[in-house]
């Protein structure tokens, strides 16, 4: 069976920087910290960390109330971008009702706002009564794809995957088989997170959040170098449009690159700590899929989120498949760790890289450490050719994905 050529054209972000993926892309160009001390943190005395990269400038009534009603932010992030990633591909409308346009969107989990709010009210008064009527909408595991397909009316498929990390990145990756495949002509697919103090909570508890720079903010999270300390938790939403190429050039849309190869594959040995070799197969089918040979690939976009075994395991692998020749950076220094969102707002980054043919380095990457040696880790912006970039993400729980995208020139 022929697979169909998937195609990108159009992009939506919400992110640290604000709304917008020319905001994204401008911020980090600029090499501005998305990272800030974030005061809400001082009520819990006993978590290390206190910064965090939160959406600020961002109108939450730009959404009518009647969709509003059933959404926390991460759905309304979620919509804005979905509704910028419509408008810059010109989507007609009533393709999204016709069943041959789907959605594939996700997000760590349900709102923990949301969450929390009823837990609070339920202890104070022992009763059920108080719940209100759309709590539910808010805290189920597919809130952020459920939410955005009523807003916009989408009656194709809606599938929301809820792996962490990864989420975003399998969500691009199925998107991207639904149109290969033929089942679907276009899909819009990413994913979206609201951040809260637990999920800070959660890695600080695994050893694993940053907490070493809450007087200098800007200065962490730090992939790959010798004086990172861990993960800051972020928060966002990122959406790609993706088509067939057929579907894109019958309605004369602008393509901005090609999605050319997806893998997802399990990593059985550890729960929280990855073994290099499974990383390792992931890019290498992700590859295979693509027909891309490793000498052809121009960068890699790492998952690295700056904890000390996460960075190492990946480093190794990219090195057991590209050597030390490949340019390598995470975006993570820039923005912290978008969870759900992670995997779209890079790839969103990774098509305006292909664009504009310039490479974006590590921010707050200082030193590299040695256990990180054996591969080409980029330090500053770089300008030249770029045709093939592989881009990561790899959860908790041994979820790894890695896709790769290719300019129209290659």
């Amino acid at each position: 069976m022929q697979l169909k050529r998937v195609a990108i054209t159009g992009t939506g972000a919400v992110s640290p920087y604000g709304k917008g993926s020319d905001a994204l892309w401008a911020a980090l160009f600029a090499g501005q910290s998305g990272i800030r001390r974030h005061d809400e943190l001082d009520k819990f005395p006993e978590l290390g960390p206190r910064v965090a990269g939160l959406v600020r400038n961002v109108d939450m009534n730009e959404v009518p109330r009647k969709h509003r009603r059933s959404m926390s932010p991460m759905s309304v992030y979620a919509l804005l971008a979905a509704q910028e990633a419509l408008n810059e591909a010109g989507f007609p409308g009533d393709a999204l009702t016709g069943g041959r346009t789907g959605l594939v969107m996700g997000s760590t989990m349900g709102s923990v706002h949301t969450i929390e709010e009823f837990f609070r009210t339920y202890i104070a008064q022992g009763a059920l009564d108080q719940m209100k009527s759309m709590l539910f909408f808010r805290v189920m595991g597919h809130s952020v794809a459920a939410n955005v397909a009523q807003a916009l009316g989408v009656t194709g498929r809606v599938v929301a995957p809820t792996s962490a990390c990864s989420t975003s990145c399998q969500a691009i990756g199925l998107a991207y088989e639904a149109i290969a495949l033929g089942r679907q002509d276009a899909v819009l697919c990413g994913g979206a997170d609201e951040y809260h103090p637990l999920t800070t909570g959660t890695f600080d508890l695994m050893m694993a959040a940053s907490s070493g720079y809450n007087d200098t903010p800007g200065n962490t999270p730090r992939p790959f170098d010798a004086k990172r300390d861990g993960i800051v938790c972020s928060e966002g939403a990122g959406v790609l449009l993706l088509e067939s190429f057929e579907s894109a050039k019958a309605r004369g849309a602008a393509i901005l690159a090609e999605l050319a190869g997806f893998s997802s594959t399990s990593d059985p040995s550890s729960i929280a700590n990855p073994d290099p070799y499974p990383l390792y197969r992931c890019m290498r089918d992700a590859l295979d899929s693509a027909g891309v040979a490793a000498d052809s690939v121009s960068y890699v976009n790492a998952h690295a989120t700056g904890t000390i075994q996460g960075d190492i395991a990946e480093s190794k692998a990219i090195a057991m498949l590209l050597g030390d020749k490949t340019p390598v950076s995470s975006l993570k220094g820039h923005m912290g760790h978008t969870m759900a969102a992670s995997g779209a707002l890079e790839s969103i980054a990774c098509v305006r890289m292909l664009q504009n043919a310039t490479l974006l380095p590590t921010r707050n990457l200082d030193e590299p450490d040695p256990e990180c040696a054996g591969i080409h880790l980029l330090r500053q912006n770089e300008s030249r050719p770029v045709s093939v970039i592989v881009k990561n993400n790899f959860a908790l729980g041994g979820i790894n994905c890695s896709l790769v995208f290719r300019g129209l020139d290659d």
